[in-house]
């Protein structure tokens, strides 16, 4: 594998659009760093009016933007390449310096909501500056029973890095330490397995092969399977003791408190999947009969139906299908795409030391950047146009809404990219003339939903099953954790599937685990994004329109349920994800219809 100095630039990020060089980062951190002693100077002034209230929100808007940069520059310098050390002081160094200044702003929402909610109206009503903090006051307002005196919000401030230490370690384990075995690949050649080559090899029309990289991989983290336990266990402790400590019920009624989503959301969700799982387990079904097995075992899972189609994309051509696909939101969005490919957002190759996987980053003030790790296939393709779904959201948003409002919430945060998933699918579907490759396209939307809609589902029941047995006093150990895990993939995949033993061990490796109740909404994001598309292929102009104006471009600036609602989309009701196992069904049906006509 190439190491990062042998990287082309055209195919890294250009991170001089942030800073010049590392020197520049280093003079801004150091105005950071004193701006930020600043912050004492505000506290026990915010009663003193409403121009106090509003000096103090714009010094605070001010400092978390520049530090936000700093954070990005760093944590995309240093995933780059996680073993040079240089990056890897610059990163810890600016996770400090946030934590000293989350410790340094800790007094500020427990001194406002020491107010009374009608002396902040009235502050509001006054102050012309202070409108804009308007819906930002209500948010607060809202969260009044969970926020702590301000001493106990200082002493949980600097505990922040402290309790972040399990996910670090995670991090640090899974992509910087940890070393795959080699295994032969259909050609009888060695080649060593990586995070990001993981995917070809479960692709491998060669079952030796698939059965031999599935093997090694959990082979490789059995190895370390107490070590995992132990962080992923630390994490979830942490928690459920900020959940207590905040007067929440539980850490998931923390969690999703912070977006404003009814807890109903998460079980209607997995009850929903829960009764359409006969989908998936038909699904399997067809799996076995088309490639001729007794059994699917879980490493048949990934290979393509269509052994004589082999749909190669190296990068270029990706971009290129990636903008055509994007047609249907029009000239402004596929312009902005073509911007972001053409200015170097994007960091391409895979090399060692890079972290894995793919992701969209930046903050305010900065491109929407893209990590990917390259890989010619029909996955990184749409991995590509998924990231860039975030990044032309997070560009949209940021160009319409002021600082303090130039976020998007997480629960919708994998709408856009999901949207682009599908009208990329729907392009390719309907533009190619081979019956062998819409069976291909189809195959792979089906698992693209069996990914994201069924087994995310399965992430998010696991992740609430341990999350209540850690509540309830149970031990979260390796063997406890692999046996919940194993029985929630036999109930997923049904009879038709051989569920491996190996695969118990799949939590050890999903990051997702600690990001507190997060997957779940990669689900709910899917099934938005499956009535937004319809829309837009159906609609074309007006819905392209709601879905900019509404959605791309509201950010923050009211709750994710009321965003989604103007777009068009109630996530309070099961029906978008009851739609979109419809369309499953249909896509199933479809592409049964194919297989048979062979």
């Amino acid at each position: 594998m190439i190491v990062a100095e042998e990287v082309p630039a055209e195919l890294t990020w250009k991170l001089e659009d942030i800073f010049a060089a590392d020197e520049a980062w280093e003079q801004e951190f150091k105005e950071v760093a004193k701006l930020a002693e600043k912050s004492s100077s505000f506290q026990g002034t915010l009663g003193e009016g409403a121009e106090a209230l509003y000096q103090a929100f714009t010094y605070k808007d001010e400092l978390i933007q520049r530090l936000q940069k700093l954070y990005t520059y760093a944590h995309m310098r240093y995933d780059q390449d996680t073993t040079n050390s240089t990056y890897q002081a610059m990163d810890s160094r600016i996770k400090s310096l946030y934590a000293k200044v989350s410790t340094g702003l800790s007094f500020l929402t427990p001194e406002i909501l020491s107010l009374d909610e009608a002396v902040l109206a009235g502050y509001v009503e006054e102050h012309d500056g202070l409108k804009l903090y308007k819906h930002a006051l209500d948010e607060l307002n809202a969260h009044r029973p969970h926020v702590l005196p301000a001493e106990q919000e200082a002493l949980l401030a600097q505990l922040s890095e402290v309790v972040s230490a399990s996910s670090e370690t995670f991090g640090m384990l899974n992509n910087a330490d940890l070393e795959f075995p080699e295994i032969e690949n259909e050609k009888g050649e060695k080649v060593r397995i990586t995070h990001g080559n993981y995917s070809r090899f479960l692709e491998n029309p060669d079952r030796r092969v698939r059965e031999d990289a599935f093997k090694a991989v959990y082979a490789t983290y059995g190895k370390f399977r107490n070590t995992f336990a132990s962080t992923l266990a630390g994490n979830i402790k942490r928690d459920n003791v900020n959940a207590r400590i905040r007067k929440f019920k539980s850490a998931r009624e923390a969690a999703l408190a912070d977006d404003h989503i009814p807890e109903s959301v998460y079980d209607s969700l997995v009850e929903t999947v829960n009764n359409n799982l006969h989908l998936l387990h038909r699904y399997a079904a067809l799996r076995k009969e088309v490639l001729g097995l007794d059994k699917v075992h879980m490493w048949d899972m990934y290979t393509p139906l269509v052994k004589e189609v082999k749909m190669e994309f190296p990068y270029e051509k990706a971009t290129e299908t990636m903008l055509k696909g994007l047609e249907a939101l029009g000239e402004e969005y596929t312009g902005i795409v073509e911007k972001g490919i053409n200015s170097r957002w994007v960091d391409v190759k895979e090399n060692k030391g890079k972290r894995s996987g793919a992701y969209s980053s930046g903050a305010y003030g900065t491109n929407p950047y893209v990590l990917m790790n390259w890989q010619d296939n029909v996955d990184n393709l749409f991995t590509l146009a998924h990231e860039f779904g975030h990044s032309v959201h997070s560009y949209y948003t940021r160009a319409a809404q002021p600082y303090v409002y130039g976020d998007y919430s997480i629960f919708v945060a994998e709408v856009a990219s999901t949207t682009n998933e599908a009208l990329l699918n729907d392009y390719l579907v309907k533009t190619t003339e081979d019956d062998q490759e819409r069976i291909y396209l189809l195959n792979h939307w089906l698992d693209g939903f069996r990914g994201t809609v069924f087994r995310q589902t399965m992430f998010a029941e696991f992740e609430h099953l341990i999350h209540k047995m850690d509540q309830e006093g149970e031990a979260l150990t390796a063997d406890r954790l692999t046996e919940v895990y194993y029985e929630l993939n036999k109930k997923y995949f049904g009879e038709d599937v051989a569920v491996d033993e190996e695969i118990g061990l799949e939590w050890s490796r999903i990051p997702h685990f600690y990001y507190n109740y997060y997957v779940f909404q990669y689900a709910t994001g899917f099934s938005a994004a499956t009535a937004l598309s319809k829309g837009i292929l159906e609609e074309g102009q007006p819905a392209i329109d709601r879905y900019i104006n509404e959605f791309l471009k509201a950010g923050s600036s009211d709750y994710a349920i009321e965003v989604l609602k103007k777009a068009g989309v109630d996530m309070t009701s099961p029906q978008p994800v009851e739609e979109a196992c419809k369309v499953f069904e249909e896509k199933l049906n479809e592409l049964e219809k194919l297989l048979l006509k062979k």
